[in-house]
């Protein structure tokens, strides 16, 4: 395939949803290739390599063409966000590309143009949600005003004060708790839009890419957030021995 700019394969396995696209370029003056989003109970790790030869071979792209391998950072799945990284890590080491992560909650944003305030929304488990906060430019690209992160949906909602756009899984989870506590304040974004876009994370890492703004690939792990189970019963099992040894 030509194409002047160049190609990035991009990944996002942090929801349900498995999620490849082939995009060129930037946010601003980019394309979609092509994508695809599948979505149900076989795990990402059963699909996600499946999915990726099929996509390169229906767009005639080899690995000579491509220049990045783009993955979701999270918050989302730690399961799906573990499986994610592991492959796109796999993938930039044997090819030597670049590795670009980007946030599930920036992508999310990416799909809305809107002089509101955007608020993405996932669904946390644990009655609690990931978000963050962002404002279009001059632009109409997403730019992120906040720090992400995890709390309870009250709290969050709580938090608003103007006029604002929901998008992502959370906001379908909470809708009716959002409305109630938001009324008019609240906008949801139309239903297409609320599942994370691999097509959207790829051309943020095509802006990553042109910045240098690369992971190593070694090094590179998911953000969380959150602490997983495991490492919050560790904790607790710490506390509890630390408090045996200090009797």
């Amino acid at each position: 395939m030509d194409c002047q700019q160049p190609l990035i394969l991009s990944m996002d396995t942090a929801t349900p949803c498995s999620a490849v696209a082939l995009t060129s370029g930037t946010r601003k003056d980019g394309r979609v290739i092509a994508s695809l989003s599948l979505t149900g109970n076989v795990t990402h790790s059963r699909r996600l390599f499946t999915a990726i030869d099929y996509l390169m071979k229906e767009a005639a792209v080899d690995w000579t063409s491509i220049a990045g391998i783009g993955v979701s950072l999270g918050p989302g799945s730690f399961t799906g966000l573990r499986i994610g990284m592991a492959t796109a890590k796999g993938l930039a080491a044997a090819a030597g590309k670049a590795l670009l992560g980007v946030s599930t909650l920036d992508s999310l944003a990416a799909k809305c143009v809107t002089p509101y305030l955007i608020c993405t929304v996932l669904d946390a488990r644990k009655k609690e949600v990931y978000a963050a906060f962002y404002r279009c430019n001059g632009n109409g690209l997403s730019e992120r005003v906040s720090d992400m992160t995890v709390m309870a949906p009250e709290k969050l909602a709580c938090s608003i004060s103007e006029p604002v756009i929901m998008v992502g899984d959370g906001a379908m989870v909470y809708r009716h708790l959002f409305k109630r506590l938001l009324r008019e304040k609240v906008i949801f974004a139309p239903s297409q839009l609320h599942e994370p876009s691999a097509s959207s994370l790829g051309l943020l890492a095509g802006e990553m890419l042109d910045l240098g703004e690369q992971l190593d690939v070694a090094d590179a792990v998911p953000v969380y957030i959150r602490s997983s189970d495991a490492e919050l019963n560790l904790l607790q099992k710490k506390a509890k021995m630390q408090k045996k040894l200090a009797k």
